[in-house]
């Protein structure tokens, strides 16, 4: 039986213990990448269909080819935004369909 620690410790620090200690970052971070993808432009929403995260690619299908066309161009800066907003590198590659 695992020892009882009574020691006072922060909410922050007991959930971040608990989340490293149950491996929930993955889930946690796709959560967080399509939070912070809907937060760049309002726009987002309105044309994004589906969004998936996977082995650090951003996965975004998008209901208008002109939009994505457009996107593609600055997929670079969207891709920095994007940590920027997170305040870690999770994202490595965004693939547009």
């Amino acid at each position: 039986m695992a020892k009882r620690n009574t020691d006072p410790i922060s909410i922050s620090t007991a959930l971040g213990e608990f989340v490293q200690k149950n491996k929930l970052s993955k889930g946690i971070d796709k959560v967080d990448v399509s939070k912070a993808w809907f937060a760049l432009n309002p726009a987002f929403e309105t044309y994004t269909t589906s969004i998936r995260f996977d082995r650090e690619t951003l996965f975004v299908n998008l209901s208008s080819s002109v939009f994505r066309e457009e996107l593609s161009y600055g997929k670079d800066k969207i891709l920095s935004m994007i940590n920027e907003e997170l305040g870690r590198e999770v994202v490595k590659k965004i693939v547009l369909r």
